[in-house]
């Protein structure tokens, strides 16, 4: 189903999903990972051009007629500092700053605790796109590119599952960050209409507010990033599948770590994201790849009920009323080279108040555990790599090696026992991943600074990763991409 580039040979082999019912299947305890060839791989990074932008397709058509956009990684956007560009060490270190951020946002929004207006409706039954990351634009790590408005104009978003409003913004821009696009201007397009202070939409949004007659929304992230404008209603595009009618916010105050982004497309489980606006018109039903980081590759997002794959392997989705947006997962245990680490079930229970837990996020990069669960996870997978020479801890990261006179190494497997049985083994650059561009790797998890589990997007990359809202299930696999 997905026209995805291939991934090498190698990590091909490592991507094991099975289920607790097929006894016979095995998994290697340990598997290589080609230092050599990944130094090589994050020096040659070719960033988009300027000019490259707005040629860069936003949809590929699959062997099944299905309609997907392109993901794009945020090393791919050039920045005006082109140095920082082809400096992995200093892309390394500008993510890291996000991510922390990105946690605390997380955190704080934890701590705080039929038919309507517009109802949004599309052309054919399952669209979506190419996924592109872009590094050292801003927060968030995948964009993917879509059209606003009509005539469309197209813009690149920042695609994040923990947020539930989609947003650009918006001329006149009282204040706004850089963008690689021109900035929307509602005054050109012939479908933009603003929510009335009355409708049904404007009360779905928290903290509602009214001018001239126009519903106002406003959001806050936790790291100080924020947008502010008038909430509308506007059509958009996915390649040859048009969305009308679909909520947005038209921000006329933004600011944040979103620049090279025109805004966010949320795909959150509340009410009020592109997920939630379609609803039963597709089912909730979405797959992406996140395109692995150092590589001109594309990943892809597929929206309807036709990007749910056969042979993945299936974990139901658990509700937290306190934090509907976001999307739970039963997570069991942890396995460091077919060993289990020794850690209770009950670490990462989503308990009835709705503490803890663990959530599948786009925008965090780094997977986080509570302190308890990391530490043995950490001690785990030094104890089986003590004929690897050390390095000093960098940025978040506490255990680091000089892997720089291997060619390649061979490392215990990572894996993820999921509650019901199936269980996911993870290829050697999901968590273990160059910080400079010299030789110095480091296990890519971190501690939580509460009881929330983070899966963050390094541990996903490469993965088929698909939600089926309708039924309450995510998958995993059978493809990588």
């Amino acid at each position: 189903m997905f026209a995805s580039p291939a991934l090498p040979i190698i990590l091909v082999a490592m991507l094991h999903l099975t289920l607790s019912n097929i006894a016979a299947t095995s998994y290697p305890d340990f598997q290589l990972l080609n230092a050599k060839q990944t130094l090589i791989e994050t020096k040659r990074l070719r960033p988009l051009e300027t000019s490259e932008y707005h040629k860069l397709p936003n949809v590929s058509e699959s062997d099944q007629g299905n309609w997907k956009l392109k993901l794009v990684h945020r090393d791919r956007l050039s920045s005006n500092n082109t140095n920082a560009v082809h400096d992995h060490s200093r892309r390394f270190h500008a993510r890291m700053q996000r991510d922390v951020k990105r946690v605390a946002s997380l955190l704080l929004r934890f701590s705080g605790g039929g038919s309507h207006d517009g109802e949004a409706v599309y052309e054919l039954n399952d669209f979506g796109s190419d996924v592109v990351s872009g590094m050292d634009q801003g927060s968030g790590e995948y964009f993917v590119r879509i059209g606003v408005g009509s005539p469309p104009r197209n813009q690149y978003m920042v695609i994040d599952s923990g947020s539930d409003i989609v947003w650009v913004q918006c001329q006149p821009c009282d204040e706004c960050y850089r963008q690689s696009d021109p900035v929307f201007d509602p005054a050109d397009s012939a479908t933009y209409a603003g929510v009335s202070c009355s409708s049904s939409v404007c009360y779905r949004i928290e903290n509602p507010g009214c001018h001239a007659g126009r519903c106002r929304y406003e959001v806050m992230y936790g790291d100080g990033s924020y947008t502010k404008g008038t909430l509308a209603f506007e059509t958009l595009t996915f390649g040859r599948t048009v969305v009308k009618n679909v909520a947005i916010g038209c921000g006329h105050i933004n600011r944040g770590m979103f620049i090279g982004a025109a805004g966010l497309l949320g795909l959150g489980g509340g009410s009020m994201s592109l997920v939630g606006q379609l609803g039963g018109q597709t089912g909730g039903a979405f797959s992406y790849c996140l395109v692995s980081r150092g590589t001109d590759a594309s990943g892809s997002l597929v929206f309807g009920r036709g990007a749910m794959p056969v042979g993945a392997a299936w974990i139901p989705l658990l509700r937290n009323p306190q934090a509907p947006s976001f999307y739970y997962v039963g997570l069991s245990g942890l396995g460091v080279g077919g060993i289990r680490v020794p850690v209770s079930e009950d670490i990462f229970q989503l308990t009835e108040l709705g503490n803890g837990g663990v959530v599948m996020d786009t925008g965090t990069a780094v997977t986080r555990f509570p302190t308890l669960a990391y530490n043995a996870l950490r001690d785990a997978f030094i104890a089986q790599t003590a004929n690897l020479p050390r390095a000093s801890g960098v940025s978040i990261f506490d255990t680091c090696y000089n892997l720089s006179e291997f060619v390649s190494v061979r490392v215990p497997t990572m894996s993820f026992y999921f509650s019901g049985g199936p269980i996911l083994t993870l290829p050697a650059s999901n968590f273990l991943i160059p910080v400079d561009d010299v030789g110095t790797f480091c296990f890519a998890f971190a501690a939580s600074a509460s009881g929330l589990s983070i899966i963050g997007n390094i541990q996903q990359e490469g993965i088929q990763i698909s939600f089926d809202g309708a039924n309450g299930f995510v998958g995993f696999g059978p493809n990588v991409c």
